[in-house]
Formats: C-alpha cells, sequence, structure tokens
C-alpha cells in the first residue's frame, strides 16, 4: 500500500502486516487477468452466473448467482482454480488467505448495490 492509501490506518496496517506469516502477493496487471479469465471459465464450465467481477492486485470482489453449492464452498472453488492457473503460469508461493467475506443478496436493490460497489473496484 502506498502512503496515500494508509493515512489514518497506518497503525492498523503495520499491526496487520507484523502477523502475517509470508510477504503479501501483489498480483500484476498480467497476473490478475489470468485470474480474471480462470474465474469468468470456470463460471462458464459450471454454469454459475457471474454479475460482477473485479481482481485487485491484492484481493477479488466476486458476486454470483445462487448456485447448489455453500459461499465457502464457491470461494474454495475459485481460490483453487486460480491458485492452479497462476502456478501454471510460473507464479511461485500461496496467493490467498483462508478467510472471505460473503453477502447475501436478498433483493435487486441489495445486488444492484454489491454490483454497484465491485464494478467500482474493477476500474481501479
Amino acid at each position: 500500500m502506498d502512503g496515500k492509501t494508509l493515512g489514518a490506518n497506518e497503525q492498523l496496517y503495520q499491526i496487520n502486516l507484523r502477523q502475517l506469516k509470508k510477504k503479501p502477493v501483489r498480483l500484476s496487471i498480467r497476473k490478475r487477468e489470468v485470474v480474471r479469465q480462470l474465474i469468468i471459465a470456470e463460471a462458464d464450465r459450471i454454469e454459475q452466473c457471474v454479475h460482477a467481477l473485479a481482481v485487485c492486485s491484492d484481493h477479488v470482489h466476486l458476486v454470483l448467482g445462487m448456485s447448489g453449492e455453500s459461499a465457502g464452498c464457491a470461494a474454495g472453488r475459485y481460490k483453487r482454480i486460480s491458485t492452479y492457473g497462476l502456478q501454471k503460469d510460473g507464479f511461485q508461493g500461496k496467493v490467498w488467505t483462508k478467510g472471505y467475506d460473503k453477502r447475501y443478496c436478498f433483493t435487486q436493490k441489495d445486488l444492484a448495490t454489491r454490483i454497484e460497489y465491485v464494478t467500482r473496484h474493477e476500474m481501479q
């Protein structure tokens, strides 16, 4: 993160940085595109709707349509596919953390808000 991004969160950032077991990963634009294409291809393969996707240098935002698997299974699926693809592309090391954040959308307004949020990240 650069100084502009840290601002008032400098102390929290430093605490979190010290707790990391490994150096943080930053995906290049090319590696980000690899991840993007892998997620899209897997979603197409299993016929899962991707409402929005933003692959950032250090995290991914993904809004998925309903499916027969839990949010945790879906997150794990896309993490595994991305990790495997990045390794095939020459990347070494651990990419994703164990956790993920899930937000269920119960109305069209909720869904539109999530899609808008992810779309804003996609343009960064």
